[in-house]
């Protein structure tokens, strides 16, 4: 199929604008790098999460990525694995995974629009609220197993259960 440069061009454009208008809302520092990627970081309860949005004209996708501020050194990928496997298979959507130039835990996501319109404000923002919900629940499994080197059943196990009330 043939792709026409100027719809992908606005489609781009517009996308990304989206992502901007909602993390201006969120009151998120944000900076653009390119024409073609925003980064923006959102300060939570465990430590700052850097959110990237970026698009490939070519594909007419966008990538979504939220890094955890936690660093894995190469002898912990193997401990990693096991963990990422199992919240992996609890998340409807994105997913979990490392990446092996900054060491860092990832979540992410892409976003299809090929012959579509962009993406509206309510999507773009309900990924960004499950980017930051995820990696927000996640994170203390990661850390333990990461810092501690806990077993991935029991880091996760702690890292899910929901606290009711208060001691």
């Amino acid at each position: 199929m043939a792709i026409d440069l100027a719809e992908v061009s606005e489609f781009n454009d517009n996308a990304l604008q989206v992502v901007e208008r909602v993390v201006t809302a969120a009151k998120l520092q944000f900076e653009w790098f390119s024409s073609d990627d925003i980064a923006a970081e959102y300060k939570g309860r465990w430590g700052s999460y850097q959110l990237w949005f970026a698009v490939r004209k070519d594909v007419q996708v966008m990538h979504v990525s939220c890094g955890l501020d936690l660093h894995v050194s190469e002898a912990k990928f193997g401990d990693l694995y096991p963990l990422l496997a199992k919240i992996n298979e609890r998340l409807w959507l994105g997913h979990f995974d490392v990446w092996h130039e900054e060491g860092q835990p990832n979540w992410r996501h892409a976003v299809v629009f090929r012959e579509g319109p962009v993406p509206n404000d309510q999507q773009i923002s309900e990924i960004v609220g499950a980017a930051i919900d995820d990696c927000e629940r996640y994170f203390p499994a990661f850390r333990e197993v990461l810092q501690c080197g806990t077993d991935p059943d029991i880091a996760l196990a702690a890292a899910i259960t929901d606290t009711i009330g208060e001691a």
